[in-house]
């Protein structure tokens, strides 16, 4: 079963392993390091060995089963 996860970005960008932490896939950053230089983590459908990629709004993060779709953070009423 696919399971699809939606974040908000609160910046203009979150590092790949980061992400991984913030959304659940990987319990620690160390383990979230881990999977990336295992060559499991995909971004838009390629392998990501760089931990600390930038993953900014529209990209798509893949491990296993999960995906990860990642939007702009929203407009804030000033």
């Amino acid at each position: 079963m696919t399971q699809t996860i939606a974040f908000e970005l609160r910046g203009e960008h979150i590092a790949l392993d980061a992400l991984l932490k913030a959304t659940g896939l990987a319990p620690s950053g160390g383990y979230a390091r881990q999977l990336i230089v295992n060559g499991e983590v995909r971004v838009d459908g390629e392998v990501e060995l760089r931990k600390t990629a930038k993953i900014r709004a529209g990209r798509v993060v893949q491990l296993g089963e999960a995906s990860v779709r990642v939007s702009a953070p929203a407009a804030s009423a000033s």
